[in-house]
């Protein structure tokens, strides 16, 4: 299948690397251009546009950081619907706001083109092993063709419904659930260490007990040695979903207390200087500066 892929950060790479090797044509673009050369050496096609990574494209991925960055490489004269060709379907695995989502939805519809939503669970280790989960909404027409692909990506597609931006919300909602995952932890890492239980043998007795899923093993082993780079997803992109989430609950009327507590958690870290080069679950060390144990 002829697949153009936009956004080559580690996630993008990874994922468009493994389409490749899946034997599909794919071409490529970045606004970094550096970032094409793993993928050219390899033996895809570099083009100089979206709309042209999108011209010949059975189905184009699009993988960038948020609403903003979609919504450039996907609108105007460069943009992907100025190159994709009536009946073949963009493909969002970006985490994006549910207004976006339904803004871009009617954009592709008035161009005769599918738009189907399918957000990550993953950090990029995940990506380049094929063990994503994928949450996917669209059009059934537009999913019989999308499902087959991303189904080369992870370990499971999730079919939310046919509103692409309901795929949107569901990320939103795991994401607040892992974020306050990474809040309790850090409290509960916090309480440990200062009985003078050692927090890495802490998590490790929990995750070998009822608390065996990979955020508490994952999150758990970073926030417990207190290591936080490299960012297998970065301090910012989790602010920035963290806001989404407030703003999709707040237009449908539904108080989020904790998502509160953990946009202030992310405003209080970022002010002593912690910023992109830290993996999200650095939110938790305001709970171990607030005790007394950071490091």
């Amino acid at each position: 299948m002829q697949i153009g892929f936009i956004g080559l950060g580690s996630m993008g790479a990874a994922i468009a690397m493994n389409l490749f090797e899946s034997g599909h044509q794919v071409q490529v673009f970045n606004r970094n251009p550096a970032r094409t050369e793993p993928l050219r050496r390899a033996g895809a096609t570099v083009a100089a546009s979206p709309a042209e990574a999108a011209h010949l494209a059975d189905v184009v991925f699009s993988m960038v950081a948020d609403d903003a960055a979609l919504t450039s490489v996907t609108l105007g004269e460069a943009g992907i619907l100025a190159g994709l060709r009536p009946g073949a379907v963009h493909v969002s695995l970006s985490t994006i706001g549910v207004d976006t989502a339904q803004a871009l939805t009617v954009r592709h519809r008035e161009a005769g083109v599918g738009f189907v939503s399918a957000p990550v669970f993953g950090r990029p280790d995940a990506a380049a092993a094929r063990k994503l989960f994928i949450m996917a909404a669209g059009a059934d027409e537009h999913l019989k063709v999308a499902v087959p692909l991303l189904e080369q990506l992870g370990q499971s597609v999730g079919i939310v419904g046919v509103d692409p931006s309901q795929a949107n919300l569901v990320k939103l909602i795991g994401n607040f659930m892992l974020s306050v995952i990474i809040e309790t932890l850090g409290e509960a890492c916090a309480v440990a260490g200062k009985a003078g239980i050692d927090p890495m043998h802490f998590v490790d007795l929990l995750t070998n007990a009822n608390f065996n899923a990979p955020p508490y093993k994952i999150y758990g082993s970073m926030i417990a040695s207190q290591q936080f780079q490299p960012a297998g997803f970065s301090l910012p992109l989790g602010q920035k979903d963290n806001r989404l989430m407030l703003a999709a609950a707040e237009a449908l009327g539904v108080p989020l207390p904790l998502a509160s507590l953990v946009h202030d958690r992310f405003l209080a870290v970022r002010s002593q200087g912690i910023g992109a080069e830290h993996d999200w679950s650095a939110v938790a060390l305001c709970a171990l500066t607030e005790a007394g144990m950071r490091k």
